[in-house]
């Protein structure tokens, strides 16, 4: 695995709520959506099962899925699973917000998943187009 291949980073002006909000109104206008609105916040999420965490931690990660796609993915194969649902990781740092989303490339999906020649190729495509719409919500 290489960072620079399989971790797309990117920054933003916008404060971490404000992009959480134009990322989730983008991500459902392509059909996608956010499927863990009620736990994406990792600070009350931690606080939630008894974590602890510094005042100014603002971590989100938000789980991207597109359910009319995973539907006949999965049902056509359940070791798809692995690789589903996609994670976007959206925090502040040095008075930026930070987004980072991990994806793979086709030789990495094939290896992970063998013997599913399609899923390699539909899996790159759903990673590029969650890194679309990262960029268009940036």
């Amino acid at each position: 695995m290489d960072r620079n291949n399989n971790l797309y980073t990117v920054e933003s002006d916008k404060s971490v709520p404000r992009f959480i909000a134009d990322f989730s109104a983008v991500v459902e206008a392509n059909n996608f959506v956010v499927s863990n609105t009620d736990t994406m916040n990792m600070k009350a999420t931690l606080h939630r099962h008894g974590g602890k965490v510094p005042p100014d931690f603002d971590l989100h990660m938000m789980q991207v899925c597109k359910p009319t796609k995973a539907d006949k993915s999965l049902s056509f194969n359940q070791e798809r699973a692995i690789l589903m649902p996609k994670f976007v990781h959206v925090f502040s740092q040095d008075t930026r917000t930070q987004v980072r989303c991990m994806r793979y490339s086709p030789e990495q999906i094939s290896a992970m998943v063998p013997g599913d020649p399609q899923f390699p190729e539909s899996l790159e495509q759903t990673f590029i187009k969650i890194c679309t719409m990262i960029d268009e919500a940036k």
